[in-house]
């Protein structure tokens, strides 16, 4: 599991970021025109972004619609709590085919797991996936009916108080 770390970026840092979280196809001549520099500054940011793991990858925003994705499930998971329980099954959710991300939280359930899948069949098997992971107590599956904001962009949400935080760290 990764904890917040300490990344000194600035103001054109943040808006390469934006853009880039928008468009991952985005022209880097585009990018420097738009933002005023030249094409080798933003390629040196955008290093220095990827080998600070701000940037951990590059990659198309898939739409899980159009691979007949059409059921995304929300379970709360409880676990018995055992020295290295969160990474050992935090890992063994993740593996279970159809989840997309799992998150480990604190409070009435242990971990948050976002899956998707195509048919009723494959909801049981994950569920089933779910309850014979060892040290799985118990789980609540919620299933989404609509889907009004999604997609993994962090900083489309930043507010102004947000960014302030980032930039002055």
């Amino acid at each position: 599991m990764t904890d917040s770390f300490d990344v000194d970026l600035d103001e054109m840092d943040i808006a390469i970021l934006r853009r880039v979280e928008a468009d991952y196809d985005v022209n880097l001549s585009d990018l420097a025109d738009d933002l005023g520099m030249s094409k080798s500054a933003i390629h040196y940011r955008l290093q220095k972004l990827k080998d600070a793991d701000v940037v951990e990858s590059v990659s198309a925003d898939v739409n899980p619609l159009a691979l007949g994705l059409d059921h995304l499930l929300i379970t709360e998971i409880s676990v018995v709590h055992e020295t290295g329980y969160a990474e050992d099954i935090g890992a063994d959710l993740a593996d279970v085919p159809g989840v997309e991300q799992v998150y480990y939280t604190m409070g009435d359930v242990d971990f948050v797991v976002l899956s998707r899948v195509q048919n009723r069949d494959q909801l049981n098997e994950l569920v089933d996936a779910f309850v014979a992971i060892d040290g799985v107590n118990e789980t609540s599956s919620r299933f989404v009916m609509g889907e009004l904001s999604t997609g993994g962009r962090p900083t489309s949400g930043l507010s102004t108080e947000m960014e302030e935080n980032v930039l002055n760290g």
